[in-house]
């Protein structure tokens, strides 16, 4: 199966041909096992991901805000395509709007530095934004 993708190398830029390679290599000295990935460390932490729905949120609106601001390839994608509630989607587009004045004033960094203040303040206030969302469910 690894092998039906190997015509697609030659047209990869070097690096990616060159991780496709060690990821390869890699497989091949596993044998591909299909088992189960083996159990988290029990030394891992579960606050190491967010928990509360105001830390989802503010997790996940932060990051597409700055994807936004930032202009990336993806940062195009709907609320839906991003997971956005329709409220978050409210504190993502404040918080783009937010963003855009400060870069013009202070540069980009602080304009990442505000979205992140500004979302985490919005999501806190609203307990995770969620209750516009028809089809949102409370992390497990």
């Amino acid at each position: 199966m690894v092998t039906a993708y190997l015509p697609l190398m030659g047209t990869m830029p070097r690096p990616a041909r060159y991780a496709a390679h060690t990821l390869l290599a890699a497989l091949a000295l596993t044998g591909c096992s299909s088992s189960a990935p083996p159990p988290a460390a029990a030394s891992e932490s579960p606050s190491a991901s967010p928990s509360s729905p105001a830390q989802v949120c503010t997790s996940l609106v932060s990051y597409w805000a700055k994807e936004t601001l930032m202009g990336t390839k993806w940062s195009g994608l709907d609320w839906e395509q991003k997971g956005l509630s329709n409220d978050q989607y409210a504190i993502h587009e404040d918080a783009v709007a937010a963003g855009r004045a400060e870069e013009r004033t202070a540069g980009r960094d602080k304009a990442l530095e505000l979205i992140d203040r500004f979302v985490a303040r919005r999501c806190t206030e609203q307990d995770g934004a969620t209750g516009s969302s028809e089809n949102w469910r409370p992390p497990t």
